[in-house]
């Protein structure tokens, strides 16, 4: 803690501790108040400016330091300077203490309870920014919240200053002015209790829903005007509609149907979407068969002396073809259609909030819906560079169409599509050269995982190009050639194939978005509320074509939110729950990772501590001669509590599954340290990560004093 901190809790304490041991609450009771109403009103009479200020600044500081006496005060207001004025003075006088307490125990405990309670911390914050001034003015309506409480709690949100102040006002104002006119009748008043009867409590409560139930209809109005220029049916074929069969739509439509809802599920082209026909079930059946080859080049390190392999690229793209075939049908059409899903094969256009337009060879028909999700996908980017399109390029929709193994291949990208790809090329024998135009691969990992990563490529054979940024190609004499920039220097980079892997982008386009006037973000994304909700309350939009995360398993996540408020939204609904995201990249060594890394840490000025293991230390690593990588855990200084994982090593992705669950449920390391992880096993440097945390944290005092107690035993 600062030393501003301390002199101030210092400061507050002595107050605190001078007002109770010197018993000056007895000044603050009933029975003083009349006794003295007398001579403070004679005082106020022959001084009344001063008899303000010294009233107005007494208020305040008790107030300020949330003690008790506020009460009788507020008697005193009306007792001593009537309705009006005592009205005046008390609102006033209250809302700045109220601030003042406010801003101390922000000053004081917010940071404290960010760093304990970052990511909960970071949920409520959200809410307040949205809804705080409507909640502040509920709980100052209702007497049944403690003042004092409120403006402590307060002080450890995002509220606005200026907010809380003019809510504050406003929203004690009504329980001000009963007691103030309380205190015009002093005489009357026999104890606190006397002045808000049941019927009064009960008509504050009602009062403070106003705010909430005031949101409630403003956003029915606005959803009306949104909703004004359309027709809306007297009935409607189908609960749901479904627009894209990749994740999240598969997803969408299963738990529509799941829960009896008549749903419609539309796909433009191949069931599965792009995870399984050319996204992550493709590319890791690819980079299985790369990794096999790697395998076989290794063989001297497990003591065999010579090993080749014999192979056609053909053969290895068609097994990718097999591959998908066998996991097909657990998208299929037929499948769905079991399950109660009506699948149709065609083109849809949103033609009204409550009507899909859909063609097909058939023909065209329209469909009436009370909802609608949008999980219409992403598709790769392609940037503008001059003579890409002359010469043609590959992406990771269309690189499975290729059977011949390029010779010279350059990868533009490295993130995780391009590092994934790049490595798999490079192990069946193309000369990869890997273009970036930042400083490093996988720029949102760590560093050292960069690094970790970029010296395998650099060892397998990769021609990483780092900080070169794509300007143009050409074409002479008949040699495809990239012009790079690097240092203010023009590379030329001869290839033979090109595969174009710098991002994927939201496909928005087409049917019918622009019509309705569906915004989309800064990322090119259809733009959502919390709830997943676009401009119409009825439509609905999740997956790679929603964000923020272009994950198979994020989708997956959002189509459940989308599906259960889209059905049951009328009733409640549910905020889409981004707390914890894990994501794995499938190069070779794997990354994985949940939650925090440092470097998000850093930039967010989020206090850490970090507990790191070394996978060259792992017996089961040393035996499968996969020694290398790491788990680093970011933990709340002083605590076991996981605000994130980055895993490096082999089957990273499966090992941070038990990361996953603790982070969800709130367990920490000293709970993943206590559970049993068989031996000999990869799963142990999970174990073993926590048993860094906790030698460190290791209670040294203690332990010296069990080492006295073991020599006293000795004899």
């Amino acid at each position: 803690m600062n030393p501003y901190r301390i002199g101030l809790v210092i400061v507050l304490l002595s107050l605190a501790w001078a007002f109770f041991a010197f018993d000056l609450q007895r000044f603050f009771t009933l029975e003083t108040l009349k006794a003295q109403q007398e001579a403070i009103a004679a005082y106020r009479t022959a001084h009344p400016f001063l008899a303000i200020t010294i009233y107005g600044l007494l208020y305040v500081a008790v107030t300020g330091l949330s003690l008790p006496g506020a009460a009788v005060l507020t008697l005193a207001g009306g007792a001593v300077f009537g309705l009006l004025w005592g009205t005046v003075i008390v609102s006033f006088a209250s809302t700045i203490g109220a601030t003042l307490a406010f801003l101390a125990s922000r000053f004081l405990f917010r940071d404290a309870v960010k760093a304990r309670f970052g990511e909960r911390l970071k949920a409520i914050d959200s809410g307040i920014v949205r809804d705080g001034a409507f909640y502040l003015f509920t709980l100052r309506l209702v007497p049944a919240f403690p003042f004092f409480v409120i403006n402590l709690l307060m002080g450890l949100t995002a509220i606005p200053t200026r907010t809380f102040y003019w809510v504050s006002q406003v929203g004690m104002l009504p329980g001000t002015l009963v007691y103030v006119n309380a205190g015009t009748q002093l005489a009357k008043i026999e104890s606190l209790s006397d002045i808000l009867s049941p019927g009064l409590l009960l008509s504050f409560a009602l009062l403070g829903l106003f705010p909430l139930l005031a949101r409630r209809l403003v956003d029915t109005i606005k959803a009306r005007k949104v909703y004004e220029p359309w027709e809306k049916p007297k009935r409607f074929d189908r609960n749901l509609v479904v627009i894209g069969a990749g994740s999240a739509g598969l997803v969408t439509a299963y738990i529509a149907a799941a829960v009896k809802a008549k749903v419609t599920l539309i796909e433009k082209h191949r069931m599965g979407g792009d995870c399984l026909n050319t996204g992550c079930v493709p590319s890791k059946a690819l980079i299985r068969t790369a990794k096999l080859l790697s395998q076989i080049g290794r063989a001297p390190e497990f003591g065999i002396r010579r090993a080749s392999a014999e192979f056609d690229f053909a053969d290895a793209m068609e097994r990718v073809q097999r591959v998908i075939r066998t996991v097909a049908p657990h998208d299929s059409e037929e499948r769905y259609t079991e399950l109660g899903v009506e699948v149709i094969e065609g083109e849809a256009r949103i033609v009204s909030p409550w009507s899909v337009e859909v063609r097909t060879e058939a023909g065209t028909r329209t469909l009436s819906t009370r909802a609608i999700v949008i999980a219409a996908g992403a598709r790769p980017f392609v940037p503008p560079i001059h003579g890409l399109e002359e010469v043609g390029y590959l992406t990771s929709d269309n690189v499975w169409d290729i059977r011949e193994l390029p010779k010279r291949l350059v990868v533009l990208g490295g993130g995780p599509i391009g590092c994934e790809l790049a490595q798999a090329f490079v192990r069946f024998g193309s000369r990869v050269t890997q273009v970036e135009m930042l400083p490093r691969l996988l720029i949102r990992e760590d560093p050292e995982v960069s690094e970790i990563i970029a010296r395998r490529f650099r060892d397998e054979g990769v021609d990483l190009r780092l900080e070169h940024q794509a300007k143009r190609i050409i074409v002479e004499n008949g040699e495809k050639i990239l012009i790079v920039e690097h240092q203010g220097q023009e590379i030329r980079i001869v290839f033979d194939q090109i595969l174009v892997a710098v991002g994927r982008v939201a496909n928005t386009k087409g049917y019918g978005l622009e019509e309705l006037g569906i915004e989309t973000t800064k990322a090119r994304t259809v733009e959502t509320d919390e709830f997943l909700q676009t401009l119409y309350p009825n439509i609905y939009a999740c997956g790679d074509v929603a964000g923020p995360f272009q994950f198979t398993h994020t989708a997956s996540h959002q189509a459940w939110y989308a599906a259960v408020n889209a059905l049951f939204g009328d009733f409640r609904k549910f905020r889409a729950d981004y707390r914890v995201i894990p994501w794995a990249t499938f190069t070779d060594p794997e990354v994985a990772r949940v939650g925090l890394n440092e470097q998000e840490a850093k930039e967010r000025g989020i206090p850490y501590e970090i507990s790191r293991y070394g996978l060259d230390d792992l017996d089961r690593a040393i035996t499968d001669g996969e020694a290398h990588g790491f788990v680093k855990v970011l933990t709340v200084p002083g605590k076991d509590r996981i605000l994130g994982v980055t895993l490096v090593g082999e089957h990273a992705g499966d090992l941070i599954a038990e990361f996953i669950l603790a982070m969800k449920h709130g367990l920490g390391l000293n709970k993943l340290l206590a559970t049993i992880h068989i031996y000999p096993t990869l799963a142990e440097a999970n174990k073993y990560a926590a048993g860094v945390w906790k030698r460190a944290h290791a209670p040294e005092a203690l332990l010296r004093w069990v080492e006295r107690y073991h020599a006293w035993r000795r004899g």
